[in-house]
């Protein structure tokens, strides 16, 4: 399973975290501070970093540095209740991955944490990479669907994100709120039919008929839902 390095001085958003994240099924590491930061992954590197800014001692952005520097180049999560813009950017300019600002949804963060783990070509904890759909098959590592003559679709980053979580619920509807939230982030407001466009683009690609949809149903007032 991957292994995640919480680096976070507050100890009951760390340990919330912690407990998220290991019954999503990855392996955590907690530290307190920045020092303890670094030295754990001198002793056991981490696939993935979820890092503070505001941290005793060494603050988040050094380690984030020392970390680069050091060669490390496993995706790194900043956590950081300084939401300004220059902050984000100087994150980002020495090496994060990703900024969240404080407070967030953990059905974000964790979102983040698989998005990141599958950029960086890293397994995804609990995460089912190929399904069958009719008479097709989605690739989620690979993000195409198969057609039954073998050709292959490609799929754009939002649709494979919406699979994703339509997957999770396979039968259940999702509403578009949680799509919204777990895929462009709580404080994102995309315009009101961007998942709805999303939905259209999928249809084409997975049913047989886009215009009698089969397997993505639309759940009238909720959203949608995946039927095998």
């Amino acid at each position: 399973m991957p292994h995640v390095l919480i680096i976070e001085d507050e100890p009951d958003l760390a340990m919330g975290l912690r407990d998220n994240l290991e019954f999503e099924g990855y392996t955590v590491t907690h530290a307190a501070d920045g020092e303890q930061g670094l030295a754990a992954m001198r002793e056991a590197a981490a696939d993935l970093i979820v890092l503070d800014i505001m941290l005793p001692g060494i603050d988040g952005f050094e380690v984030c540095r020392r970390m680069r520097e050091a060669g490390h180049t496993m995706p790194i999560i900043i956590l950081s209740a300084r939401g300004q813009e220059i902050d984000k950017v100087r994150g980002l300019e020495l090496g994060a991955d990703d900024y969240v600002t404080k407070p967030f949804s953990l059905r974000e963060l964790l979102a983040r944490v698989s998005a990141a783990l599958r950029r960086a070509g890293q397994p995804v904890a609990n995460e089912q990479a190929r399904i069958n759909v009719g008479d097709r098959v989605i690739d989620l590592t690979r993000q195409k669907v198969v057609l039954p003559d073998k050709a292959e679709v490609p799929l754009g980053y939002y649709e494979s994100e919406i699979l994703r979580i339509l997957i999770e619920h396979v039968g259940e509807a999702v509403h578009r709120s949680e799509l919204l939230e777990r895929i462009w982030g709580t404080g994102v407001y995309p315009a009101d039919r961007t998942v709805d466009n999303h939905i259209v683009s999928l249809r084409r690609k997975l049913e047989p008929d886009a215009k009698k949809p089969r397997h993505i149903l639309t759940a009238h007032a909720v959203g949608y839902k995946l039927v095998l």
